[in-house]
Order: C-alpha cells, then structure tokens, then sequence
C-alpha cells in the first residue's frame, strides 16, 4: 500500500523543526534557555557561539572518508568518480550525522551516466524497507523560496519520479525509469529497529550540556564585570557632598576631605569577584560533553598532560573509533544501495539487487599511522608473511595504512 505524497509531506513537517534544531547547534546559531531571575535585564542579550556540537560531529566526519569499491563488476566507482567522489559522500555522511539521516536523489542524464545529489534530512522522507535499507516510496523537497516555502517537490516510486511544481503535478517533469526501486536513497546513522532512520550525533544530552555551557558562560561574562572593577565604598561621607561616581571608578588618584567634624572617610573594597568558579564548572561540563561523544578534553579546548603518539591517540579515542567504525557500516550500505539505483539507470536495465551483494564499501583508514607505527605494523606483516606467504598484499596493506603502493 503506498501512502501517497499527502501522508509523507506530513511526515516530514513532523520532523523538520528537530532536523533544523540540529542545524543551529551545529552552525552555532542556538539561543540559550534563561535559567534564573536573577540575570539582569540589561545582560540578557549576552549570546555565546561554542563549537563542541560541530566538533562532536566533524571529529567523526573528518575521519569516514569514502575510498571506492572492492570487488566492484558494474563500475559503481566510475559512477561515483562522474560524482564528484570527494564530496559527495562526505556531504552525505556529515549530514547524516547532524540530523540522522540524509538522502541521495538521482535522476537520469543526458550523457548516460545518472546524477547523484545529497538532500538533508529535513527535506526529505519515505517509507524504509528495514530489510533492505531502501525506500519503497519517498518524498522530497528540492527547491524552496525565499520564505522556505516549497516551490519544486518530488515523490518517488518504483519505477516512476512525480514532480510537483507550486503544489500541483507537473506532467512534463515525470521520469520513469527501470529501476526497481524509489530514485530516493537513505543513509543512516545508527539506526535501529525501533528508528530505522537512525539517531543524530547531536543527542539530547549534547543539548542539554550544551545549555548549561552557555548559561555558564553568561554569568561568568557578568561576573567578569565585577572581576576587572572590584566594588569599594566610602564611610563617613557627608550626605550633601559632591562624589563623582564615575570619576571614582575610574581614577587612579582620588581626593576626600574630612567631614563637619573633622573625621576622615574610611575607604575599602569588596573582597574581588573570582573567575575560578566558573572555569571548573566549565570543565566539569566538558568531561560530560567528551563522555558523550567519546572525545577528549584536549578535542574541547582544555589542555592536558597525554601524549600525542599515534598509539596514545587512538586509546583516548577508542569510543569514538567504535563509533565511526559502526558508522561506515550503516553509510556503505547507504552508498552501495545508491550505486546499484544508479547502475540500473545507466544500462536502462532493473539488475537483481543480489547480484550487488560481494560488492565492498572500502574506507580510509580511522587514524593515520605515524612513522613509529608503520614500523610496528610492517614488523607484523614480516611475520604474518612468514607464517602464510602472500596473506597480506597491497590491498591489505593499503586498508592498513592509507598509502597506496607506487609498485604497479
């Protein structure tokens, strides 16, 4: 039964405002929510920008990096390569992590080979096939006007891509195509079977650190105001006499005469206002960020005593190599499934999905081995060859170390 494009308009205005949430963490562009009165007004329009939501996900991102096929008889790589294969799927996958889930739209062109673009998740939706990890219809918005109302949308079935112009059919535009499937592809993050279109790498506990940072930093910003001009006062001045407050504040010399009764003012100082509060409380809110997102507090801007080996870099990020090695899983599956809609569309012929199945995603590696790395590992490969000859070659190697062999 297909719902039709009413049902998953719907959908996806259902979604939009938590995928765009996302977007303003990430982009830095997040107000922060008031938690006390005792702000004053005049201080309330203090907006911090801080970057640990864009550095959750790009310290991911940055490391997923899309390196062709293995085992690949219809040419998926060529078609990727036609693509721009150093942007696409990275954009694919960045965006995949800031709102779950991402989108790659394909359509027919004249030249035989098909066009791949990316398209967020707050602008398109479907109905997932868990199995398969593809649609079974879908819907998109493609183009929006300057008030972000759509003005050009899509609704994708096998077979078959309708377009609507300004909210009406537009015959004209419809392609029909053999592919078995909807021209609509999605790549997940993390998915699982109670979300199918997966979580975001931006999590509630993100936001919710992410808040009392930025309310920390606010009264810390105020505080600063007492920090650098220390509150003083005067005793024993006469009620009538002239005193220039601001003067006072600011003047390092100052003058005060005796009263009626020839008694000298007493003045003194507020025992000064300390910044260290704050700054503990900020750190203490980056351990909980760095908890969550398997960085470190070195990733978070606070310094500390570890070593910057490769071995040393990979232990501190154990969690978040899990998590990317978990990641490439869900975004090959995604990209795999977007070469074989695309290989149907280019040989106009609706190939059987399980002829796909030997075909490999290959990544770069996570980390990049050092010099004394390459040593260990080639230390390795000396050994593992003399217990079986040939059980590591230049593939291997290459998925090792990232460097691929100038010997042919």
């Amino acid at each position: 039964m297909d719902y039709g494009p009413s049902y998953l308009r719907r959908k996806l205005a259902e979604k939009k405002n938590r995928v765009d949430m996302r977007y303003r963490y990430y982009e830095m562009k997040n107000g922060v929510e008031d938690a006390s009165a005792l702000i004053p007004d005049g201080y309330r329009w203090l907006a911090h920008a801080l970057g640990w939501c864009a550095k959750a996900v790009d310290s991911l991102a940055d490391r997923i990096v899309f390196d062709g096929f293995a085992d690949d008889p219809f040419r998926l790589g060529e078609i990727y390569r036609l693509n721009n294969a150093d942007i696409l799927p990275g954009s694919a996958v960045l965006s995949a992590l800031i709102s779950s889930c991402s989108f790659l739209y394909l359509r027919p062109s004249a030249d035989g080979y098909p066009v791949i673009e990316c398209i967020d998740g707050g602008s398109a939706t479907g109905i997932i096939d868990p199995s398969t990890q593809l649609l079974t219809e879908g819907y998109a918005v493609l183009e929006r006007d300057k008030h972000h109302r759509p003005t050009l949308e899509a609704y994708f079935q096998p077979g078959v891509t309708w377009y609507f112009r300004s909210g009406r059919l537009d015959e004209t535009l419809t392609v029909r195509h053999p592919a078995p499937y909807p021209l609509l592809v999605p790549a997940v993050h993390r998915p699982d079977a109670r979300r199918p279109f997966g979580h975001s790498r931006i999590s509630r506990a993100c936001i919710s650190v992410m808040q009392s940072t930025l309310r920390t930093l606010r009264r810390s910003e105020i505080s600063a105001e007492f920090y650098s001009i220390p509150q003083k006062y005067a005793l024993g001045i006469e009620p009538n006499a002239k005193f220039d407050r601001e003067k006072a504040t600011y003047s390092s010399f100052l003058v005060l005469g005796r009263d009626r009764n020839g008694n000298a003012p007493q003045v003194g100082q507020f025992q000064q206002q300390s910044m260290t509060p704050f700054i503990e409380q900020m750190r203490m809110l980056a351990s909980l960020f760095a908890a969550e997102t398997g960085l470190t507090l070195d990733d978070l801007g606070f310094s500390t005593d570890n070593p910057s080996s490769y071995d040393a870099i990979r232990a501190s990020h154990e969690s978040l190599r899990l998590s990317a090695r978990r990641a490439q899983q869900t975004f090959g599956t995604g990209l795999l499934n977007a070469g074989y809609l695309a290989a149907c569309l280019r040989d106009e012929f609706a190939f059987d999905r399980k002829a796909f199945a030997q075909t490999e995603v290959l990544w770069a590696p996570l980390f990049e081995p050092d010099g004394a790395a390459l040593g260990a590992l080639g230390d390795a490969v000396l050994k593992l060859d003399q217990a079986s000859e040939g059980f590591i070659g230049a593939e291997n190697l290459r998925r090792l170390t990232g460097l691929r062999s100038d010997a042919g």
